[in-house]
């Protein structure tokens, strides 16, 4: 796969860096050099999210490994993860630029959210925040497993996004701190924002550490027009604080075995100075926001990822990878104009919903490379997982989406097998047993104020799955290879959307056809090229469930349509190196999917914006000037899409950012330019996923982040 040689020096950590830190890794080996950036181009990357230890490049799946070269470099324009994503990934959807990430899909299907193998999403009752659980200032790199893959289990129908955390840099004790500032481009006062960030880290004898923290402060966000742009009840990123706390502690036993422990706090809470000023959609007016204080208590996202691991490089000439996991989740949304409640002066009052997970786990995996003469490498592994998730009303403590307990079991087993010099298969086996284990409950009738629903009796339905993935990859030259694939992704419907739903009395957990599991087959062609300066791979995917979910609003609320779905994709991207100094970028990426609405068989009806991404066309161009000056210039162009409903059709967009680094005598400053030529446009969710003037929403317009950055 073609290796970029870039000399761009962006803010916080620069190639020189990736150096010294791999170099110092001496002891590190088996997994510990793995998670190991580094500059050399004649180097490989292994993958982590892969458990067979895949390295870039040799996959039967495509397979994107976002650098933090590339990470700091849209950082240093906007530090929105959903943003940051839709930049780098060709069939991630445009964000939202919202807290809540319900609609942004990788290849129209849900992405499994991880932090070194943690896993961040929640199924059983979607948040829909599970991309801002963790500052990108803590990621060294992020890997993402395109299409369904059952590798780390429940929820990646859609594909994988792991998020690598950083590791010491070597050469004793490093420190690096960072500000940024932010504003609108008529710099007004409650556009203001701002970010500190402070890393220490550093290795003794047998012993390494890293620990950080940030702080930022968002101001409200401002559209092309110069208006406010609209508040949203499901979770905001405008006018709200956050803060990141994160330690890693390492032991080498020996030097093959390490163990590790890392803990990571990440926290957000939405200000309560503005209030949301409904649009008319149909009369072309978005929603804004004004100055208020909104009712209830303000919106969060609160997640504390805690992982122990231990890593043997040669156990009797296996490498063994043990973990286990802790996840706490706690997400509380805005006060909404449903669910009425009688306060004690006798007032009608309206309640605000808050959810809460908590996952246990232990993943167990165990390779075995070099039998029958370096021909055969052989991965087993077994992983536990045990969530528990629910959702409240805040200020009458009613059960909105009773708790829901979901165990599963799944051993696995994959291989692969050089049949030839330039030929090698990969083959994969899991097995998913999970149970789910819901009580009795009664639902909430969101209109009336004093009676409840209907009861759903509880129960315990059991699912058994067995997914498979089978793969080639052809080296048909020093400069072409050629890949195929076939894998299975392992899903749960928004258990929460199907509870809470029941109108009908009578109904019983255990015979709840809509709790059936969401199997996804993802088939792929592809090939890379690779020659010398220039890079291209091309792929074509299908992605197939009988028994997908398609999400649709019913009275204000998003339900859950259990339906056939079909999705076929393109995604092409290529690079080009021009004299040692320039980076020039492309991807382009078409998606197109069907769905069965009336039960016939058929795919018949377009999925829309909630479901998709549109056609996207992507450029970017990196420049190392000389020893101090670098800078980057992309475009995105998003195309426009018709559907069959045609309130929902997409009138495209093209958006244009910037940025500038100069290295000072004594650190570096940055200065990002987000929507360049200050582009007027409706959000892609806003005009594609819901017909609402409620969610009417403009894009953020030109914005300036000025930034420094000093490693010391």
């Amino acid at each position: 796969m073609h290796v970029k040689k870039r000399q761009v020096f962006w803010p916080t950590l620069t190639l020189a860096g990736l150096v010294a830190a791999s170099q110092a890794q001496g002891q590190a080996s088996g997994i510990n050099e793995a998670q190991n950036a580094t500059s050399d181009a004649n180097a490989t990357m292994v993958v982590t999210a892969t458990r067979s230890r895949n390295e870039e490049g040799q996959t039967p799946q495509r397979v994107t490994v976002i650098t933090r070269e590339e990470i700091e470099q849209q950082l240093a324009i906007s530090d929105d993860p959903g943003q940051v994503l839709s930049n780098l990934i060709p069939s991630y959807s445009p964000s939202r630029q919202k807290l809540s990430n319900a609609g942004e899909t990788l290849r129209g299907r849900d992405a499994l959210f991880l932090i070194d193998g943690v896993p961040q999403s929640n199924p059983l009752r979607d948040s829909s925040r599970d991309s801002y659980t963790i500052d990108l200032s803590m990621v060294e790199r992020i890997e993402v497993i395109h299409g369904a893959s059952a590798e780390h289990g429940l929820g990646a129908t859609g594909g994988l996004i792991n998020f690598v955390t950083r590791r010491a840099e070597g050469g004793g004790i490093s420190q690096h701190a960072g500000i940024s500032l932010t504003t609108d481009d008529d710099f007004q006062s409650g556009g203001l924002g701002n970010k500190l960030d402070y890393r220490i880290s550093g290795q003794q004898g047998d012993w390494d550490f890293v620990a950080a923290a940030t702080r930022q402060e968002r101001g409200v966000f401002y559209d092309g027009n110069d208006e406010i742009v609209g508040i949203a009840y499901p979770g905001e990123l405008q006018n709200s604080e956050s803060y990141d706390l994160f330690g890693k502690l390492g032991y080498w036993i020996d030097d093959n075995q390490q163990i590790e422990a890392s803990l990571n706090h990440f926290e957000l809470e939405e200000g309560n100075d503005y209030v949301p000023v409904p649009g008319d959609r149909a009369a072309g007016v978005p929603t804004t926001a004004r100055r208020g204080n909104r009712d209830g208590e303000p919106g969060f996202n609160e997640v504390t990822s805690a992982r122990l691991a231990y890593s043997h490089a040669d156990w009797y000439g296996n490498a063994l990878d043990a973990q286990v996991y802790q996840q706490r989740f706690r997400a509380r949304f805005a006060t909404t104009p449903f669910f009425p409640y009688v306060d004690s002066a006798g007032n009608t009052q309206y309640d605000q919903t808050r959810n809460e997970s908590d996952k246990r786990g232990a993943k167990f995996t165990l390779n075995r490379d070099g039998m029958l003469d370096d021909r055969l490498g052989v991965t087993v592994g077994l992983d536990v997982l045990d969530d528990e998730t629910s959702q409240m009303l805040v200020q009458t403590g009613r059960t909105y989406v009773p708790e829901s307990r979901y165990r599963n079991l799944a051993p696995f087993l994959q291989g692969q097998f050089k049949l030839a010099e330039p030929l090698t298969l990969h083959a994969g086996v899991r097995h998913e047993h999970a149970e789910l284990e819901v009580d009795t409950f009664q639902t909430i009738d969101r209109s009336n104020i004093t009676q409840d629903n209907v009861t759903v009796d509880g129960g315990n339905p059991s699912f058994n799955e067995t997914l498979y993935n089978a793969g080639v990859t052809y080296q048909a030259t020093d400069w072409a290879q050629l890949y195929a694939s076939y894998s299975e992704g392992f899903g749960m419907p928004d258990v929460g959307r199907v509870l809470r739903g029941i109108g009908t009395p009578g109904q019983d957990v255990d015979t709840l056809l809509q709790l059936q599991p969401i199997v996804t087959d993802n088939r792929e062609i592809g090939a890379r090229f690779d020659w010398d300066d220039y890079g291209l791979e091309i792929s074509y995917y299908e992605s197939n469930s009988d028994y997908g979910q398609r999400l649709t609003e019913q009275n204000g609320s998003w339900v859950g349509s259990r339906e056939k779905t079909e999705i076929q994709g393109v995604e092409i991207t290529g690079d080009m190196q021009v004299a040692d100094k320039h980076d020039l970028s492309l991807s382009y990426a078409h998606t197109e999917g069907k769905s069965d609405q009336d039960g016939d068989g058929s795919v018949d009806t377009k999925l829309t914006g909630i479901n998709i991404a549109p056609d996207t066309l992507k450029l970017g161009w990196s420049a190392a000037w000389n020893d101090r000056i670098s800078t980057r210039l992309q475009g995105s162009y998003y195309f426009d899409r018709s559907v069959d409903d045609s309130e929902l059709d997409f009138d495209g967009y093209g958006l244009v950012d910037a940025s500038l680094a100069y290295r000072l005598p004594t650190g570096r400053v940055s200065v990002g330019i987000e929507n360049l030529t200050d582009e007027d446009y409706i959000t892609y969710y806003s005009q594609a996923a819901r017909i609402s003037d409620e969610y009417y929403f403009t894009g953020r317009g030109r914005t300036f982040t000025l930034g420094y950055q000093l490693d010391f």
